[in-house]
């Protein structure tokens, strides 16, 4: 799996669905075949990044390269 936003293969598994990534310290979900992809604000809550990376419903099959 590959970081949509830095490309970093340096993810971490944070919950079932939920991966870090140390590259660009960005939070990405994936369910089932869509990801959502958060930025971490200083207080800990999730800002939605998806309008910036995909222009269409994400999938993780078309995002994710191992």
């Amino acid at each position: 799996m590959r970081c949509p936003n830095c490309n970093s293969k340096d993810i971490g598994k944070i919950g079932t669905h939920q991966f870090y990534c140390w590259g660009c310290y960005i939070e990405l979900t994936v369910n089932g075949d869509k990801m959502s992809v958060y930025q971490v604000e200083e207080d800990g809550t999730l800002s939605s990044l998806d309008d910036l990376f995909f222009e269409e419903p994400p999938t993780a099959d078309v995002h994710m390269n191992n």
